[in-house]
């Protein structure tokens, strides 16, 4: 059975992170990054402060935390053609570069299409493309869709 993470410890790991970005640990930023880490999709603005105004964090300061993380790459900002602009927490393991990623339509949940290559910094570069910083796939999830059939 799989043991439980203590909040120290995520406490403890978020004050890591933060520190290694070269940021200071401020109780907000701490709860933004756990929030994030608790989601299962990335979370709006609205969706996060909903969660911590009630920890006495206010709209705004919750919004000055997540672009003061998304300027240091803890957290990935990613808009998916709503104008509304969707953080989740960076795993630096994770190039989000080198594949696309599909996102539902519906529920929100982002995953990875592994066997889809980008196209190599060689060609990205004969095309006059500096950097690709990620390609989105929309579309409907199987769960939905069959929700919805």
């Amino acid at each position: 059975m799989k043991q439980k993470k203590n909040p120290v410890d995520d406490v403890l790991e978020a004050r890591r992170l933060l520190k290694d970005a070269g940021l200071r640990s401020t109780p907000a930023r701490i709860s933004v990054i756990n929030a994030l880490k608790r989601s299962t999709k990335p979370q709006t603005h609205a969706e996060l402060a909903d969660q911590l105004v009630p920890l006495g964090f206010d709209k705004a300061t919750v919004f000055r935390n997540l672009t003061d993380l998304a300027e240091a790459e803890l957290v990935i900002r990613t808009e998916l053609g709503d104008h509304v602009w969707r953080f989740l927490l960076a795993d630096p393991s994770h190039d989000r570069s080198s594949h696309p990623h599909f996102v539902c339509m519906d529920c929100g949940t982002v995953s990875c299409i592994e066997d889809m290559a980008l196209p190599s910094t060689s060609v990205r570069r004969s095309h006059n493309i500096s950097r690709i910083s990620e390609v989105l796939v929309k579309g409907h999830c199987l769960t939905c869709d069959t929700a919805n059939a």
